[in-house]
């Protein structure tokens, strides 16, 4: 009986040393991209923090009238290590795309046909999706959150004692990272649920009845992984309940192309 051209593995028997020397030059690209990066980065990872930090310094000029604000170590080797973590972390980002096609070079062959085109969507939207929460964090987020933040100042010169904020570089960059993983990771639940749709985890029927429940969890969620503040939970919250509502059109759209594939192949 001759097998379904989706039910074939596009692959090669091949001797476990012949599998190994495949992983280490997987890992060679992956690594060599990786400290590629890192070196071009920490050059440039004054500029990358000052990127980062520039959200907060636009509102530290209007606030402050257009005079000098700065920004403060306190130990010796804290900016140095600061830019190491920026340079680490850009890195991370800008090598992704190498490492994850890597990745996806050495398990490929060892997947059917359909598995691969059921995975390769998701693969595709899956950094877009980071990007874009990413995005959403540094250019809606931030200013508002910010703003918020640094309306607790007192100027001087209102007969109260000035209260002014010296914000330390690595505790900035450690808020400023923990947002953006943080919104990046959270825009990744289409992925997430979309995949466990797909392969019975979930129901679409499921989904909707859980929509309030889902809710709630997101709310919840924003609320644990954002500062404590109003802004950012509901800034992330808000668009978590959307690409809930997505994962569900996706789940749908996908369940249909299953049934008329089943169809299909009965009337076959």
């Amino acid at each position: 009986m001759p097998r379904d051209q989706d039910d074939v593995i596009d692959d090669k028997p091949m001797p476990l040393m012949e599998h190994l020397m495949e992983l280490r030059t997987r890992l060679m690209w992956s690594a060599g991209a990786f400290l590629l990066s890192f070196g071009v980065c920490y050059y440039f990872s004054a500029q990358i923090y000052g990127f980062l930090a520039q959200p907060l310094a636009d509102i530290l000029m209007k606030q402050s009238g257009g005079a000098e604000r700065r920004m403060i170590f306190t130990a010796l080797y804290e900016a140095f290590f600061t830019y190491l973590k920026v340079a680490f972390f850009g890195a991370t980002f800008f090598s992704f795309p190498i490492w994850s096609t890597q990745l996806w070079l050495f398990i490929a062959p060892g997947l059917y046909r359909s598995e691969k085109r059921a995975i390769a969507p998701f693969l595709v939207a899956s950094p877009f999706l980071f990007v874009a929460g990413a995005a959403l964090a540094y250019y809606f987020i931030f200013p508002l959150a910010w703003k918020f933040f640094i309306s607790f100042e007192t100027p001087p010169g209102t007969g109260q004692l000035p209260v002014q904020l010296e914000a330390k570089v690595s505790e900035y960059l450690s808020l400023v990272m923990h947002m953006i993983l943080a919104f990046g990771i959270a825009f990744q639940l289409p992925v997430l649920l979309t995949l466990m749709a797909k392969v019975g985890i979930v129901s679409v029927d499921g989904l909707k009845k859980g929509r309030r429940y889902a809710v709630v969890g997101m709310f919840v969620a924003a609320a644990i992984i954002t500062p404590p503040d109003i802004i950012s939970q509901i800034g992330l919250a808000i668009p978590l309940i959307a690409l809930y509502e997505i994962s569900i059109l996706a789940a749908v759209l996908m369940a249909r192309d299953k049934a008329k594939k089943e169809k299909a192949k009965e009337k076959s």
